[in-house]
């Protein structure tokens, strides 16, 4: 029988946190890479590989192996596979030859591949061989592969999580922590670049859409959008009422943002303050196995971009987001088969 991915996500967090096993800070625990076509590999491999006094979430990990090729298909990417390889050999970091060979040497895994069209395939490798994951942004190319990473996680009892790093900003933190009270409602920006082989929103707008849901929380039934040459605009209205915008910045002056509007204030969401708060949870997560974020909440932005590209495809009419969740779920329950076959 299929299960409806709202009450799967509901329980993944769950599950999958009892299965992990806590690791004790005395151990150096191995990180492997998956894809070395972003700058976040470099970025993320220096945060690990600092020097961090006792009792720092930072202390007592480091990056020790990478497997290099992620996208062949989308020149941005792949491009910048050599520099970043060569980079991470100046850091001392060992190349592997495979994914395979990648796995036998660490204990947990960063997927930092840019090309979301491959994350299903190598995140079930992951997962078949017991590595807690953390999966950088994009989580899928489309949402039913989104859906069906969740599931293989809840498949395989193994703990893994995806976010952009806005969702860490000390200003989206402190609204989703109540300091204007309830929010009653949330207009956030950043740059949209588009990727014809992604979910319009999903390759970059997701940075502001995750901001977005910092702040909102769950509970998008329907969104409307409107494109054009210069931004991207997703009009999404909650189920209490609520209304939360995405403008995607296409041209002009750039930037991560926004403004809230909440019961006690209306307040500026800040800027964007780099990655080291989202690699201090992913540290605490690798530690623990505790998954920081419910699955349902990343589950659901990204269908509120999938939304927002069925609305666009439609002419800017409303797209009820359960639709959408419909029908990827389907098309995730094939997308698993295949891969079993």
């Amino acid at each position: 029988m299929r299960v409806p991915v709202f009450f799967l996500a509901a329980f993944l967090t769950c599950t999958m946190t009892m299965a992990a096993e806590e690791v004790s800070e005395s151990k150096t625990i191995r990180i492997g890479i998956i894809g070395l076509d972003t700058s976040h590999v470099p970025a993320f491999t220096k945060e690990f590989n600092g020097d961090h006094p006792t009792g720092d979430p930072m202390s007592g990990f480091r990056v020790v192996a990478a497997y290099p090729f992620g996208s062949s298909a989308i020149e941005s990417s792949a491009s910048r596979i050599p520099k970043y390889t060569e980079q991470m050999k100046e850091m001392g970091i060992t190349i592997a030859d495979s994914i395979e060979q990648l796995l036998g040497m660490v204990d947990c895994i960063l997927l930092e591949t840019n090309d979301g069209t491959l994350h299903l395939n190598q995140a079930l490798q992951v997962f078949r061989a017991g590595k807690p994951v953390f999966i950088d942004k994009p989580t899928g190319a489309n949402l039913s592969e989104v859906i069906a990473i969740f599931r293989a996680a809840k498949q395989y009892d193994v703990p893994m999580f995806s976010s952009s790093s806005l969702r860490y900003s000390s200003g989206a933190q402190a609204i989703r922590g109540g300091k204007v009270g309830r929010v009653l409602g949330c207009s956030s920006y950043s740059p949209c670049s588009i990727e014809p082989s992604h979910t319009d929103l999903y390759w970059y707008g997701i940075h502001g859409v995750e901001t977005l849901y910092t702040c909102m929380g769950v509970g998008c039934e329907s969104v409307t959008h409107t494109s054009t040459d210069d931004y991207e605009l997703a009009v999404g209205t909650w189920n209490d009422g609520r209304v939360g915008t995405f403008r995607g910045i296409k041209n002009g002056k750039s930037g991560y943002g926004g403004l809230v509007f909440g019961e006690k204030a209306v307040e500026d969401i800040g800027p964007y303050e780099g990655y080291k708060a989202l690699v201090v949870q992913i540290a605490k997560f690798f530690r623990t196995g505790v998954v920081p974020i419910e699955p349902q909440e990343t589950i659901e932005l990204y269908a509120f971009m999938q939304a927002a590209q069925a609305s666009k495809d439609a002419g800017g009419v409303p797209i009820q987001v359960k639709d959408v969740v419909e029908a990827a779920e389907r098309e995730a329950t094939k997308l698993l088969e295949s891969a079993t076959e």
